[in-house]
């Protein structure tokens, strides 16, 4: 039952009486608790019931490094229009414990609502700035469900008020939980029901407003999916034909692992789990070599530890899929938090001169095309190709459009057709393209070519050379300088001149592409650019340059000593365009909308430019 005192109170917190109903076109929703109390269930119930009823869904959570667990946020913001974003304000925070109100009532925006579980929060009283729900949380899934199932229900009681709250379709989340918990059996399916059922039934409207939203402006002929972004990258190199994979678990990269793990298999595929990053490189290596296009994957540690057997990569030019989910470093850094601070080793990591390719997925459904996209051209230029991920994308669901997979299929069968007389492995081609041909592969003229890690002639035989040793760098370099001129050429979100030019790469896309809508609604001349070739950049991005009076690259990393990060210096050595500096921040959280704005006019009080007016 309702405690009349706790509804008394709450209605009038702010001096506002609760409306039923009201319409709303997105909401954000922050869930502070423990990780043991399920509320990344909650918020992936919410996601995905989203991709079921018309909705955009972006999400984001914490979770603590330590084993013991700790304190722990999932926030899910909900929309009928795109969602670009998690969501800088949130409207509504359910705090299951004092900890949880103290340290996350400051991102509640004004006039928004907190939930707090009475049994175990105290709020402060005196406040108006936002509306205080009491609800006896525990108390409640107690007596719903008893006493030694409340720590396993809670959870979901606060579902079943929120979708109460919000209107959700209460079936589909039903058949969701029921399809969810059927392999635990009928108590445990019975208990979660029980919980859902009466947070449902509390009478959320007698304390506080209840929503309803606006029909969506998204509907579309093909249906959605709802993935992270791990899953995405997973799901995208069994579509790429990838059958082969290598790797050792590490945060937060370990979940594709477990997909391919499992799913390889029913694809006459196989995955290794290897006892450390360097055998874990060398067997995806020994594949490529056998004719099998191989994946491995890593966070930065173990990039670190990849970064030798990646350069006999380089040298057999061996094609190659690296998977990089950043978090936070040097070292073993922050481990369940996100950074953008691999690009360089990415990039540059290794002895010599080892170039590779480099790309970096901007949202949960590019990790899915951008991963399709690494193993074509691995192939096609047989070289290593790292996908530059990160953990706000591997951890974060979205919605996106079922890719039609029957076009998306790509055959990736070893080539043993018999080589002619004088095949060369590494021939010294105009486009600097060569394939080696597998083991086993007939050869006509009886010579068969050899792959080492040392410098090598044509054929693949040891050569040392000064002469040769120019040809062969310059060949690996060529097949770069092809692809390059083959890319797409850029393209800016906005106008292609004005004053500002936000230049984002990975994660910081959304964020920083919902900062242009908002800067150019207030009337700023402000356009974007999103780098999703790292290495070799795509042609066109000078010339937009030279269009903007500043140029602003948002990444998650350190300004360094110079006042830019990674991406902005690569783009200051490709350009020589000393109007490239960095909006930073190493904070382990992913960008919100004000930083990258307060970032960009802070940088335009200290480089003041004429302003240009809307193209």
């Amino acid at each position: 039952m309702i405690d009349q005192k706790v509804a008394d109170a709450s209605a009038s917190s702010g001096g506002q009486q609760p409306q039923r109903g009201r319409r709303i076109q997105d909401a954000v929703i922050r869930l502070a608790g423990n990780s043991q109390d399920g509320i990344q269930a909650i918020g992936s119930f919410l996601a995905r019931l989203a991709g079921r009823t018309d909705k955009d869904v972006m999400t984001y959570m914490t979770i603590p490094s330590t084993i013991s667990g700790g304190p722990s946020i999932y926030q899910v913001r909900l929309g009928t229009g795109e969602v670009l974003s998690a969501g800088d304000d949130v409207d509504i925070l359910v705090a299951f414990y004092q900890h949880s109100y103290n340290d996350h009532i400051n991102t509640l925006r004004d006039g928004g609502i907190l939930i707090y579980d009475s049994d175990n929060v105290k709020p402060d009283e005196n406040q108006k700035r936002y509306r205080s729900v009491g609800v006896h949380i525990t108390g409640q899934t107690v007596e719903a469900i008893g006493g030694t199932a409340k720590d396993k229900g809670k959870n979901m009681f606060v579902l079943g008020l929120l979708a109460r709250m919000y209107d959700l379709d209460v079936p589909k989340l039903e058949s969701m939980l029921q399809a969810y918990y059927k392999s635990k059996g009928d108590d445990v399916i019975r208990n979660v029901i029980g919980a859902f059922n009466a947070g449902y039934g509390y009478d959320i409207g007698r304390l506080t407003d209840t929503f309803k939203f606006v029909p969506s402006t998204n509907k579309t002929a093909r249906k959605q999916v709802v993935t992270d972004g791990n899953q995405a990258i997973a799901y995208g190199a069994l579509a790429a034909g990838i059958r082969f994979g290598a790797g050792y678990p590490i945060t937060p990269w370990s979940s594709v692992m477990e997909i391919l793990r499992a799913e390889l298999p029913k694809y006459g595929g196989i995955f290794v789990q290897a006892e450390d990053e360097l055998a874990a490189i060398a067997i995806a290596c020994g594949a490529s070599y056998s004719g099998h296009l191989s994946l491995t994957g890593t966070s930065g540690p173990g990039l670190s530890l990849k970064t030798e057997a990646l350069g006999w990569a380089v040298m057999a030019e061996m094609p190659i899929v690296i998977i990089d989910v950043q978090r936070g470093g040097p070292s073993t850094g922050l481990p369940t938090n996100v950074e953008q601070s691999d690009l360089n080793i990415a990039c540059f990591g290794g002895h010599g001169d080892s170039p590779r390719i480099v790309l970096a997925p901007s949202s949960v459904e590019d990790c899915f095309y951008v991963t399709l996209e690494a193993a074509k051209l691995a192939r096609e230029y047989s070289c290593p190709a790292i996908v530059l991920t990160d953990q706000a994308l591997a951890t974060r669901v979205e919605t996106w459009e079922m890719p039609d997979i029957a076009k998306l299929m790509q055959d990736l069968t070893p080539d043993f057709a018999p080589r002619g007389p004088n095949y060369k492995a590494y021939q010294n081609t105009v486009d600097g393209i060569a394939h080696h041909a597998p083991p086993g592969t007939p050869m006509l003229d009886g010579k068969y070519p050899v792959v080492t890690g040392l410098e090598h002639d044509e054929t693949g035989h040891p050569a040392s050379r000064p002469a040769n040793h120019v040809m062969m760098v310059a060949k690996r370099r060529r097949k770069l300088q092809v692809l390059a001129s083959r890319l797409p050429k850029a393209e800016t979100y906005g106008p292609p001149e004005g004053n500002v030019l936000l230049v984002s790469w990975g994660s910081s896309h959304g964020p920083v592409r919902e900062a242009v809508d908002k800067a150019r609604a207030e009337g700023e001349s402000v356009s974007g650019l999103n780098i999703r070739y790292i290495q070799p950049l795509q042609p066109g991005i000078s010339e937009i340059m030279d269009g903007f009076n500043h140029i602003f690259v948002v990444e998650l990393n350190d300004e360094g000593p110079y006042g830019y990060g990674q991406l902005a210096g690569v783009l200051r050595a490709r350009f020589c365009n000393d109007k490239i500096v960095g909006i930073n921040k190493t904070d382990g959280l992913p960008f919100k909308i004000r930083e990258i704005l307060n970032g960009m006019n802070e940088r335009l009080k200290k480089t003041p430019g004429p302003a240009l007016t809307h193209a």
